[in-house]
């Protein structure tokens, strides 16, 4: 396949995108190796079904293209919800050298540490009836906000800058011993990433990190959501949080792609493909970013699972264990047993950890692998996967949802209203306090996750512990007023 001269991914000429599938050849262990003159001597590996790989969209392509020309790149790993993002893909895993290669920030992006959080109850789903379901759903509506830039409804909102950075270095461990905690967090994944005393906070700047100090404790936008769950193995309810770190992630990441700009600005012409190298004095600078955005949004999904869990008692007089909460959208240092000392970014995809790997000795997990938590669209299946020692192929990483097939606007230019609030009230599922179903978040807008999780299982890099089935779901519906958005939660 013809193809440009390799260079830097800030400033890579554009590739021709016709054909390019055919150079994907399946390999024995359950996936698509993909070497074509474009992607060089970086191994690309896509986990797809031959079905999810036919669905690709050509423009794709380019971007695995960018994530292979990050200095240092070692492996490039496609996960099954892929769909275009910016710079790279959504869902890739990009593994760098650790010692000399790029910590690259499309590959982060911008909600920096979103997250998943899933947790259980003994109640039978019996008792979710429809009405409980509403009920429910309009007790989480008076604790928790929703929507691009609303804030907190919580004691947070008042925070000072003080006690915001605090939370935003300590994590977890500074909100627990500050404030308390109903849940058990050796379930999580972690409880903070440390951020250096010596570096500060980017305040002010064209992204306006600022912005997110009344937001903890709030859901954001988009794609990220708060689900009633019927476990179909279990028979019991369980929920799932879906959130990151919202403004303050979203403006550290903004700040510091303009910086890397700012420095390299004959190398980084495309921002979405910003990135620093060891030499470079703001590598680490940028790295505590992260760590900061992470530490946020593991707060905000903390304090949004406690704020649900009072919803769920008041609703069903019974409480909620936490399963697991784990982070994506991140750049951790890693060993592989491939590749060696890495970084491994993950954008749009989670960890995935088996039965002994080093890191998780000496914790509840390392004898049986950390939980994956894989959400599907709000009127199809969710998974909790647990992964295999084959999960190395793929960077010891999955995919973090089902996947796009529709853009937002082709969503909302394709689907009717009337037709979707309907099928969802067939289905039983109650959306919002209104059951208008947002036409963006829609079920036909997402892949179908069984078909995602079969490449995964296919793979070898995971296995089902427990499918999910949606009762009620909680997002925001960001094209309406939000008067009327405050209104439905009060009815």
């Amino acid at each position: 396949m013809a193809g440009p001269a390799r260079a830097g991914p800030g400033g890579a000429r554009p590739v021709a995108t016709a054909g390019w599938k055919r150079h994907a050849r399946p390999h024995p262990g359950g996936w698509f190796d993909l070497a074509t003159e474009d992607t060089g001597e970086v191994p690309v590996r896509l986990f797809l079904t031959p079905a999810l790989l036919d669905e690709v969209e050509d423009a794709v392509y380019p971007q695995i293209v960018n994530a292979t020309r990050f200095p240092g790149a070692r492996l490039v790993a496609i996960t099954p919800d892929v769909h275009v993002g910016y710079g790279v893909p959504v869902g890739s895993v990009i593994l760098t050298d650790a010692r000399g290669g790029a910590v690259a920030m499309g590959p982060v992006g911008f909600d920096i540490g979103c997250g998943m959080v899933s947790a259980r109850s003994e109640v039978p789903a019996e008792r979710a009836t429809p009405e409980r379901r509403l009920a429910f759903n309009r007790a989480v509506l008076r604790r928790v906000a929703m929507g691009a830039g609303e804030a907190s409804l919580t004691r947070l909102r008042r925070l000072d800058r003080g006690e915001f950075e605090a939370i935003c270095r300590g994590g977890a461990a500074h909100y627990i011993e500050r404030y308390g905690s109903r849940f058990d967090r050796q379930r999580a994944e972690r409880d903070r990433i440390p951020v250096d005393d010596s570096w500060e906070v980017p305040w002010g700047g064209p992204g306006r990190p600022e912005r997110g100090i009344p937001q903890l404790g709030s859901l954001g936008g988009g794609n990220h959501f708060i689900e009633l769950q019927q476990g179909v193995e279990s028979g019991t309810l369980f929920v799932q949080v879906h959130t990151g770190s919202r403004g303050f992630g979203h403006g550290l990441a903004t700040n510091y792609l303009a910086l890397a700009r700012a420095e390299r600005p004959d190398l980084i012409t495309d921002l979405d493909l910003g990135y620093f190298t060891p030499d470079q004095a703001l590598y680490r600078a940028y790295l505590n970013a992260v760590a900061a955005g992470a530490n946020f949004a593991i707060v905000n999904r903390m304090v949004i699972a406690e704020e649900v869990a009072a919803a769920f008692e008041e609703t069903f007089a019974e409480p909620l264990e936490l399963v697991y909460e784990i982070s994506h959208n991140l750049v951790q240092r890693e060993v592989h047993p491939e590749f060696g000392d890495v970084l491994v970014h993950r954008k749009g995809a989670t960890r995935a950890f088996p039965a002994g790997h080093p890191a998780l000795a000496g914790g509840m997990w390392a004898e049986s692998g950390h939980p994956v938590l894989i959400p599907g669209s709000n009127c199809d299946l969710s998974f909790i996967l647990r992964p295999l020692p084959g999960a190395a192929a793929s960077g010891y990483s999955v995919n973090h949802g089902a996947g796009r097939r529709l853009s937002r606007s082709a969503a909302m230019r394709q689907l009717d209203q009337r037709a979707m609030d309907a099928d969802y009230r067939s289905r039983g599922i109650v959306v919002n306090a209104d059951g208008r179903v947002p036409l963006d978040e829609a079920g036909p807008a997402y892949k179908s996750s069984q078909e995602v999780v079969a490449a995964v299982v296919g793979a070898g890099l995971a296995e089902i512990e427990q499918r999910l089935r949606p009762l009620a779901s909680l997002k925001a519906a960001d094209a309406r007023p939000r008067r009327a958005r405050r209104e439905a939660g009060r009815r």
